[in-house]
């Protein structure tokens, strides 16, 4: 699979689980502050958009939202 398909998978994953909890991307920087993860909203917002987020990233808004699992089927 290209990066830009690995990419989109991940961005869509984590907005999808924040539509499915609710959560805008205010909410999430408020939940990362909270994990000591200094991110503004619009920064949240640029790295879905372009779908170029670390794994460390990701693992910190899935700590943050409470999200159980991930899956990449």
């Amino acid at each position: 699979m290209p990066t830009t398909d690995w990419e989109r998978l991940l961005s869509n994953f984590l907005k999808a689980e924040l539509k499915v909890k609710g959560m805008t991307y205010g909410e999430l920087a408020e939940r990362l502050a909270a994990l000591g993860v200094h991110e503004k909203e619009a920064n949240i917002a640029n790295k879905l958009s372009r779908g170029r987020f670390s794994a460390v990233f990701l693992a910190q808004c899935l700590q943050a939202i409470e999200s159980e699992k991930l899956r990449l089927d």
